[in-house]
């Protein structure tokens, strides 16, 4: 018996009228053949029930078969990737085909006016941020092609979803946790395609540009929160709070046989607990990679001294203008995927793909112990008043040598123009034992405020949306207030001579002095005693590299304003 089913619902009249034709297509029907009545009575039970189990299963049976899902880059064998129209076509597409299990939606707008899209998957129903919350369902949040030439992170993502809604992959994960998928963060730069964005990097044909349509480079601004597409993830990541955030890269560099680093925190910085674990799940996620066949790093693969592999490594703790220095100051996982530039983009995308199951199967077991960790951190920074705080990290003492596989390589001037260049032979493999200082420890350290940071009422209306952005509780001082308080007096202020992301940074040394002030109504009192102290201390404090101060908001304050004329000096002296 075939029963048509159109969008999950039976129609009736359907069935009675297939069921009447195949009762009257029975033997008994045309008189020709003897059939005791119990044999009618039983067959028109089957009958019955067959039409029931269909009525009470419709979803067994699909409406229409389910699309392909498939991106460019696995059509073409992985030569091309698609532009941006296909990430619109495959989330809608994706929701489609998964109506309980996958919401495809927008959540921010970049300058040039193109939608910048979220693809949230998960069994369990938590596709909003509120049944996630509901639920404690732990978030891991993906993010692909910040830097939009940098694009394995896209069709890994999309293959990965694919595979683990089908069952294919990490089967039951998406039954414990929620997968957000951002397929293009830098979607502007995404359509800046070109054949020679990145002429280092071996695929896809064309790809797009590093920075958006306002040449800001978002992998710069997570602290400052120029870029509007910063700002819409920062309320995505407000809003999800992913106790994972997956930052998807291709790096530039030197030609070595490993084809993918892991640098994840809090494991240097950060809350203690959370740092235990932080090493224990890059080492299970590094772990699981090898066996799957990749060569993966444990740190990113940065030479010390420009292009000389002699030098070795330096591991360290990004600063907050990084996604994998930021979200550690909310108390939460960051991991910066780098596959290798010089791999093919097949490889790559394999490697990436392997990273987004590998990481939902490890958050299905752990998830649940990795957001009580969370929560005991995010009450743990509420006491951090008057606590040494460190304001950057620096790798100590000896290294310790390493054996990392390489090539045979020559240090000869160049022919061009002049200067020691590195050429590798990639027909030799070579094992190079060179340095890594990888014991890194607190550099500068604050003493955050037992209190909190008050900010001017001349400042609130610039600096106040920005603290909000980042969630960042404070609130307006409603009448002015007589107090004792620590004021920052700057002994020194050096600008730099270039822009750097569209800012003059400024760099300050001084010191805290215990004053008396009148706190003007409408300043901005920002308390310590909050789950994102330690963010808090990284964008207040004035010394802090990423602090606001550092980024120029202040910067007026040490230029002459009043003076006066040559001649009144005369007369003054």
């Amino acid at each position: 018996m075939q029963i048509d089913i159109a969008d999950g619902r039976v129609r009736l009249e359907r069935i009675r009228n297939e069921v009447t034709q195949m009762l009257n297509a029975q033997p008994w029907a045309n008189g020709h053949h003897s059939v005791p009545p119990d044999r009618k009575t039983s067959t028109m039970r089957q009958l019955i029930a067959s039409v029931l189990l269909l009525l009470a299963a419709p979803a067994a049976i699909p409406a229409t078969p389910k699309p392909a899902l498939t991106t460019v880059a696995e059509r073409s064998g992985f030569v091309k990737t698609g532009r941006y129209d296909e990430v619109v076509a495959l989330c809608r597409e994706f929701e489609r085909a998964y109506p309980e299990r996958a919401r495809c939606f927008a959540f921010g707008r970049t300058p040039e006016g193109r939608p910048m899209l979220a693809l949230a998957v998960s069994a369990s129903g938590a596709l909003t941020p509120e049944a996630a919350r509901e639920r404690r369902v732990p978030v891991l949040l993906f993010q692909g092609g910040i830097h939009a030439g940098e694009i394995d992170g896209k069709d890994a993502g999309f293959l990965a979803l694919r595979e683990m809604l089908e069952g294919k992959a990490a089967p039951r994960a998406l039954d414990g946790i929620t997968v957000l998928f951002v397929p293009v963060f830098n979607v502007d730069g995404h359509e800046r395609f070109g054949r020679w964005n990145r002429p280092n990097q071996r695929g896809p044909e064309e790809m797009g540009w590093r920075v958006t349509s306002q040449n800001l480079n978002l992998n710069r601004d997570y602290a400052k929160a120029d870029a509007p597409e910063m700002q819409a993830m920062l309320r995505l990541i407000e809003a999800w709070d992913p106790i994972v955030y997956t930052d998807l890269h291709a790096t530039d560099g030197a030609q070595f046989e490993h084809d993918i680093s892991i640098q994840l925190e809090p494991l240097y910085s950060g809350d203690d607990a959370l740092r235990g674990a932080g090493l224990a799940l890059r080492d299970a996620l590094v772990g699981q990679l090898a066996k799957q066949g990749s060569l993966p790093l444990p740190f990113y693969p940065s030479f010390v001294v420009g292009d000389d592999p002699a030098s070795g490594f330096e591991a360290g703790v990004p600063a907050p203008r990084f996604s994998t220095g930021y979200m550690p100051l909310r108390n939460r996982f960051a991991i910066l995927v780098e596959t290798h530039s010089w791999k093919p983009y097949r490889e790559r995308v394999a490697s990436t793909r392997n990273v987004i199951v590998d990481l939902a199967g490890l958050a299905a077991t752990d998830g649940a112990k990795w957001l009580a960790l969370a929560a005991a951190a995010d009450a743990g920074a509420a006491k951090l008043g008057g606590a040494q705080l460190p304001l950057d990290y620096k790798a100590q003492g000896e290294p310790r040598t390493i054996a990392f596989r390489g090539y045979a390589y020559t240090r000869t001037p160049s022919e061009v123009s002049g200067a020691l260049m590195t050429r590798y032979d990639e027909r030799k493999p070579q094992v190079w034992n060179i340095p890594l200082r990888d014991d890194v420890r607190p550099n500068t350290l604050v003493a955050a405020p037992r209190g909190g940071y008050v900010v001017p009422a001349a400042h609130a209306m610039r600096i106040g949306p920005r603290l909000a952005a980042h969630g960042i509780a404070f609130h307006a001082l409603e009448s002015a207030a007589d107090a004792e308080v620590e004021a920052f007096h700057a002994s020194k202020a050096t600008f730099e001579t270039a822009s750097f992301e569209n800012r003059q940074r400024l760099t300050v040394e001084g010191a805290w002095q215990a004053e008396r002030r009148v706190l003007v109504a409408g300043s901005l009192f920002v308390p310590i005693a909050q789950p994102k102290a330690r963010l808090v201390v990284a964008l207040l404090e004035p010394t802090s590299g990423d602090s606001y101060a550092a980024w120029g908001e202040f910067n007026a304050h040490f230029e002459r304003k009043e003076y006066m004329e040559d001649y009144v000096s005369e007369s003054v002296a």
